[in-house]
């Protein structure tokens, strides 16, 4: 999708994404689908590339999820280009995300990879916005006997989506299909929060 429908009543939810080499757009492909599996709920997949066409979609949007491949222990350098310029069009007109919803995802070719501090930067700079982060809510697994590689959030992430994909394998195949499920299941949580957070503002707004 490339834009925000002119529906009214949607929630709208906007995954910005930078990615390398496609490892990265796989996951974020993956957390759009776990948005879409929630009715009621629009998506918008936005590449920060294209993000200068897109403002006013990200102002409009209830929730926005980050995400970034993790380079050198931190998120990918167009990534942060594109966070540094929010400080002039969405803070310096009135901070426009104020109490909106956020959340994260990031991949790596090692299993930590230093992913987590990924994950910190995204928390930080929804924080700088005023934003609500929604965590990963999920265990972690594949830590046991009877773990498996198959298993939800097998590298044991909290704060966001983790996934790792193998430095000597294209996006067809990597991440593998545990890390997309996690993803997915990121972007449902943050779909249903969305919904309970619009719904409590009517409720709210009805009762002022």
């Amino acid at each position: 999708m490339d834009n925000f429908s002119a529906a009214r009543g949607s929630t709208r939810i906007a995954i910005v994404y930078h990615s390398g080499y496609g490892h990265t757009r796989r996951q974020a492909e993956a957390v759009e689908a776990g948005v879409r599996d929630v009715a009621g709920v629009e998506a918008l997949l936005l590449p920060v590339e294209n993000v200068d066409q897109h403002w006013d979609d990200l102002n409009s949007a209830q929730a926005i999820i980050f995400g970034a491949p993790t380079y050198m222990g931190a998120a990918s350098a167009p990534f942060k280009t594109f966070s540094e310029a929010t400080s002039r069009t969405v803070m310096a007109k009135g901070y426009l995300w104020k109490d909106k919803l956020a959340a994260g995802f990031t991949n790596s070719g090692a299993r930590s990879g230093d992913k987590l501090s990924t994950l910190i930067q995204f928390a930080l700079f929804a924080a700088q916005h005023g934003m609500h982060w929604i965590n990963l809510d999920l265990p972690p697994s594949n830590s046991s006997s009877t773990g498996s590689e198959g298993d939800l959030n097998r590298l044991g992430f909290w704060l966001g989506a983790g996934a790792q994909s193998n430095t000597d394998e294209g996006p067809e195949t990597a991440p593998p299909e545990s890390d997309l499920a996690t993803a997915r299941h990121l972007g449902k949580r943050v779909a249903n929060a969305a919904l309970q957070f619009a719904r409590g503002r009517d409720v709210v707004s009805a009762a002022a």
